[in-house]
């Protein structure tokens, strides 16, 4: 099962899931997910808890989120370079998807600050949805909690194949 915890602006668009769900039983957690507009176009920005990898998309028939938010992962980890075996396990894992209020005030700060570097990504009036997955890999790469200490900084690009290897790859 996977918890996916929609800010209060994009709650109203997808179906409610009741009761209120707990944590996630996937490698990367919960996912968070914002409606954010960028030169006139409507995107969602979704983020994992756990790896703070970002997932980039355009926002098309909101409500049905729940049912390809599986796929997108697959297609994000797909794009970064995780093993299919691996990818199989992690959307295996998010089934059921069920929908929750946002509860880390520090995931939505770094999802505030990864939609404050999109357009600085995108080229007014110059860019499509194939440039999403560019801009995806650019966020990835962004250091998360750089105020801390170098040991609590965290690299999306580096955390997430690190937290799945540890849950599903056996030695």
């Amino acid at each position: 099962m996977v918890v996916l915890r929609a800010t209060r602006k994009l709650l109203a668009s997808l179906p409610v899931t009741t009761p209120p769900p707990t944590r996630s039983d996937t490698a990367l957690g919960d996912w968070y997910v914002n409606r954010l507009v960028v030169d006139r176009r409507p995107l969602l920005l979704l983020v994992s808890v756990s790896s703070l990898l970002p997932i980039v998309v355009p926002a098309r028939d909101v409500r049905r989120l729940p049912d390809y938010l599986p796929g997108l992962v697959a297609a994000r980890l797909t794009r970064l370079g995780i093993a299919p075996r691996t990818i199989a396990l992690e959307t295996r894992a998010m089934s059921p998807v069920t929908i929750g209020t946002t509860v880390d005030r520090s995931v939505v700060g770094i999802m505030v600050d990864f939609a404050k570097c999109l357009p600085f990504y995108l080229d007014p009036g110059q860019w499509d949805d194939r440039m999403l997955p560019v801009v995806e890999d650019k966020l990835a790469e962004t250091p998360c909690y750089a105020g801390r200490s170098s040991a609590q900084t965290v690299f999306p690009v580096v955390k997430a194949p690190e937290l799945l290897r540890a849950k599903w790859e056996v030695n």
